[in-house]
């Protein structure tokens, strides 16, 4: 039996507006909090695709991590790692487009003394402070060692990024024999920033997978941002995209940052931005806030477009 065409036409729209929507995709600009610039390793395949990365040198590793950075129309990268590399980085990124910050990853090389790094903020060297990897060393964020340092990121008013959450499969049997599930815990942060009002944070990987305890930190100190790295395109991407989804619908979308993390794959630039932007939960202006606008107002930037 034909429908009259009216109905016909009021049955095609009644299926549109209950069909899942596709997501818009984003093209405006991006700020990256999160990149490391550090020893290329060769071959290594990459661990959410299998195939090895296309940068088999340093010079690869730069070069191509650039232009995936053009090509996606990111504005500012924060990068951490040797000196030496992130101010090569910053050289061939064009100066301003590339913010070094103080790689204390502490545990396998002595820490840099807090007045050598004084200097550094002071001239503009360095610009954040992190990632802190303490985690990966057994060390609570919390604890008297990292006192100086937080001291000096709250007098120079420098963000300082922090990991939390999880790291590679195995990680105690490899690299780093003292690293502990437990040291991720947002909750870890707490006692730190009770005695630092001022100072401003970021989660680095948004504390995944502790959700619960992501949004108290997030909720109860509102100077405390997070970032998306590594879990937008290195977990599955349902678990992701249910995870940002939660923080979101907790009304904390204003305080999430884009990341990638890439380290020695930069093809996970792209991966990263499709996690975030396949996300069909998010309007078009949410994208905008992690893509660009909450890093902007966070790292107090007046504007990065054009940068």
């Amino acid at each position: 039996m034909r429908l009259p065409a009216v109905l016909f036409l009021a049955s095609l729209s009644l299926l549109a507006a209950s069909a899942p929507a596709a997501a818009q995709p984003y093209s405006g600009p991006i700020i990256d909090v999160h990149m490391h610039v550090g020893p290329a390793a060769p071959g290594a395949p990459n661990p959410a695709t299998g195939q090895p990365t296309t940068a088999n040198t340093d010079a690869d590793r730069e070069r191509l991590t650039l232009e995936r950075m053009r090509r996606h129309g990111i504005v500012l990268g924060l990068v951490s790692g040797p000196d030496a590399a992130m101010a090569s980085m910053r050289k061939a990124g064009g100066g301003d487009r590339i913010w070094a910050g103080a790689f204390l990853d502490d545990g396998r090389t002595p820490l840099p003394p807090a007045e050598v790094l004084r200097e550094a903020f002071a001239n503009g060297d360095l610009k954040v402070m992190g990632e802190i990897g303490a985690q990966y060393h057994g060390l609570d964020p919390s604890d008297e060692w990292f006192e100086p340092y937080l001291a000096l990121a709250e007098e120079f008013d420098i963000p300082v990024g922090i990991h939390t959450g999880l790291a590679p499969p195995g990680t105690p049997y490899g690299c780093c024999p003292d690293f502990s599930v437990s040291l991720g815990n947002p909750l870890r942060l707490e006692p730190m920033l009770k005695r630092h009002p001022k100072l401003r944070v970021w989660m680095a990987h948004a504390g995944w997978p502790y959700l619960e305890e992501t949004k108290a930190i997030l909720y109860m100190y509102p100077q405390v941002h997070a970032d998306l790295s590594v879990i937008n395109w290195i977990i599955p991407r349902q678990e992701f995209h249910d995870y940002l989804q939660a923080l979101v619908t907790a009304g904390l979308g204003d305080r999430l940052m884009f990341g990638s993390d890439q380290m020695v794959w930069p093809e996970s630039i792209t991966l990263a931005i499709e996690g975030v932007d396949s996300a069909v939960f998010l309007t078009p202006e949410q994208k905008r806030a992690i893509f660009h606008d909450n890093a902007a107002r966070f790292l107090r930037l007046e504007t990065a477009e054009g940068r």
